[in-house]
């Protein structure tokens, strides 16, 4: 027997589900991943366009080696060194400056306070055997 499909029932989980979908995307968290996102693809263009036109050429005239390079492999196929290389520097840099990022705003959102350091104290046998028999002493009383 097939299980007949309330057309209320439909409407009303569906009214749930839109209702939760836009709670969701109206999260604040939410919109600050997206627009973290789109800043993030434009910042990654920025830090492309210094690996090439910066850097590869800086490297290429300081050791005359050629960033664009290419190593040919059999069949006429190429091993884009340089592309990768230029991938790497991209990746580095990116990931100094989200870390520098990081790195300030968790010091700004902790208002500069500097960690207290606990001091472990490391008790002695002596310290632990006094402390059970403290502890002995007001259990009879």
């Amino acid at each position: 027997m097939k299980k007949e499909i309330n057309k209320k029932e439909l409407v009303n989980k569906s009214k749930g589900f839109i209702s939760e979908f836009k709670t969701f995307i109206l999260r604040g968290n939410v919109m600050d991943m997206a627009i973290g996102i789109i800043i993030g693809a434009a910042f990654s263009d920025i830090v492309t366009a210094l690996t090439n036109d910066f850097i590869n050429p800086l490297i290429n005239g300081i050791g005359g080696a050629e960033v664009a390079g290419r190593i040919k492999i059999y069949g006429g196929q190429y091993l884009n060194w340089g592309d990768f290389l230029t991938s790497v520097i991209n990746f580095v840099i990116m990931a100094f400056v989200l870390f520098v990022m990081l790195k300030t705003v968790n010091k700004i959102m902790t208002g500069n306070k500097k960690e207290e350091k606990v001091e472990e104290i490391v008790k002695t046998d002596e310290t632990i055997l006094l402390e059970e028999i403290r502890d002995l002493l007001k259990k009879k009383k």
